[in-house]
C-alpha cells in the first residue's frame, strides 16, 4: 500500500505524464497564475474608478464655477468622469469663442468629445477583461484534450501486457485527469471573476453616461445664456 500511494501522489503523477500531458498541464498552470495577476489588478483598478466616480460627483455637485472646476482638473492626473468633464468642457470653451458657432452646435461638439473621452476610459478598464474570458472558456478542453490524450496513453500500454489489472491502469488514468483538474482550477476563478468585472465596468458605464448626458444639459442652458446676452 505505501508503494501504490507514493506512486500515486500529485507530484509523481506528473513527473511521470507524457510530454504532450505535461505540456498541457504547464499551460493550464501559467494560463492560472496570470488570470490571477489580472484578477488582482482589476479589483484594484475597477475598485479605484468606483471610488474615484463617487469623489468627482460629491465635488461637482457641490456646486461651484464650472471654469474655475476646469482650471484645477488641468494641473491633474485624469480619470474617470474627471476625464470625461475636462474633455467635454475643454471642447464646449473652445468652440464657444466662436460667435458663429450656434448653442446646439456647442453642445453636441462637447458631447462627442465626452463620448469620446468616456471609450476611452472604458477600454482602460476592460483592459485584460478578454484575456479571463478566454481563460475561463478554453481551459475546461484544454484539460480535457490532456486527459483524452493520457487515458489513450494509459489503455495503447496495457495492449504489451498478457493480463491487465487496476494497478497498471490506475495510474495512467489517474494522471490524465490531472489535467482535466487543473484545466477547472484554472477555467472556475476566471469564469467568476470576468461576470463580477464585466458587471462593474457596465455599472461604470451607465454612470459615466448618465453623467454625459447631465453634464450636457448644463452646457445647454450655458450655451443659451450666451445666446441671450449677444
Amino acid at each position: 500500500m505505501p508503494t501504490a500511494s507514493a506512486d500515486l501522489s500529485f507530484l509523481t503523477l506528473i513527473l511521470n505524464a507524457s510530454p504532450l500531458v505535461q505540456l498541457v498541464m504547464a499551460s493550464l498552470i501559467l494560463a492560472s497564475l496570470l488570470s490571477w495577476t489580472v484578477i488582482f489588478d482589476r479589483s484594484r483598478v475597477l475598485k479605484k474608478a468606483r471610488r474615484e466616480a463617487e469623489e468627482f460627483e460629491e465635488r461637482f455637485w457641490s456646486g461651484g464655477d464650472l471654469g474655475e472646476r476646469y482650471r484645477r482638473l488641468g494641473r491633474e492626473d485624469l480619470s474617470g468622469e474627471a476625464a470625461i468633464f475636462h474633455a467635454g468642457f475643454r471642447e464646449f470653451a473652445r468652440l464657444r469663442e466662436n460667435p458663429a458657432v450656434e448653442p446646439m452646435a456647442l453642445v453636441e461638439g462637447a458631447r462627442r468629445a465626452m463620448k469620446v473621452a468616456m471609450s476611452r476610459e472604458l477600454d482602460q478598464l476592460e483592459r485584460h477583461l478578454s484575456f479571463l474570458a478566454t481563460v475561463g472558456s478554453t481551459s475546461p478542453y484544454v484539460g480535457l484534450f490532456g486527459t483524452v490524450w493520457g487515458i489513450m496513453n494509459a489503455f495503447h500500454a496495457l495492449g504489451n501486457v498478457k493480463q491487465a489489472t487496476l494497478n497498471l491502469v490506475a495510474p495512467g488514468i489517474a494522471e490524465a485527469l490531472i489535467a482535466t483538474a487543473m484545466g477547472l482550477f484554472a477555467a472556475i476563478p476566471a469564469v467568476v471573476a470576468y461576470n463580477k468585472y464585466a458587471n462593474m465596468v457596465q455599472c461604470l458605464e451607465n454612470r459615466y453616461d448618465d453623467f454625459v448626458e447631465e453634464f450636457s444639459n448644463i452646457l445647454q442652458r450655458q450655451a443659451h445664456v450666451r445666446v441671450k446676452r449677444r
